[in-house]
């Protein structure tokens, strides 16, 4: 990040060191003006309607999963669509999470997380984890992460267990990337395809 952040300045000509003192009046004169860097006010934001702006993102089709992290006296866990892969080396992923969860803090304290794929037929276990409070684990089948000892739920397609390695702020969400410690498949459950989450629906992979 801080590589890009000095591409940057560079680009637009402001001074990413100390700058020397002008050896003449010429050069002085010579050197382009540095434009002023600041934040974008709110009145240059472009308007965006909230609805609109779920319903176009809502095209994007993506896969379901359950975060996990241990904690007392039960677990912590939430339904999750933002995850992505992010590096090979190191091993990397991220997931977004709102920054009024009343789970992450959770998952934070623990500093660990298990990333649990859901197949096709899981719909009814991503629903369970989706919703606020209560115990989302009653009736959930679940061992320890070989790493971290986070929930590794039952027959799910793949799980990645994970550490905290940075968590940033992306305007209302976090983006926190996990370093991955141990990964794994079920590959019964990989047959029935992933759960797929697309305008407002699960739905699944049809090959």
């Amino acid at each position: 990040m801080a590589a890009t952040a000095v591409r940057y300045l560079r680009a637009v000509g402001a001074p990413t060191t100390a700058a020397a003192p002008a050896t003449s009046a010429t050069s002085a004169a010579s050197a382009p003006p540095r434009p002023a860097l600041r934040a974008v006010r709110d009145d240059e934001r472009a308007p965006l309607d909230p609805a609109e702006f779920r319903a176009v993102l809502g095209h994007f089709a993506s896969g379901v999963t359950v975060i996990t992290a241990p904690g007392e006296p039960e677990p912590a866990g939430f339904a999750c669509q933002s995850f992505a892969s992010l590096s090979l080396d190191p091993p990397l992923v991220a997931f977004m999470v709102g920054r009024t969860s009343t789970t992450w803090p959770r998952i934070a304290r623990a500093g660990v997380f298990c990333v649990n794929v859901l197949g096709a037929g899981q719909g009814a276990l991503c629903r369970g984890f989706a919703v606020s409070g209560g115990d989302k684990f009653a009736g959930v089948s679940y061992g320890p992460a070989p790493a971290t000892g986070s929930p590794r739920l039952a027959e799910v397609p793949a799980w990645i267990d994970c550490t905290v390695h940075a968590v940033h702020t992306g305007g209302d969400h976090l983006i926190v990337v996990g370093k991955v410690e141990a990964l794994g498949t079920d590959p019964a459950a990989a047959r029935t395809g992933p759960l797929l989450f697309h305008r407002g629906a699960f739905g699944q992979f049809r090959p």
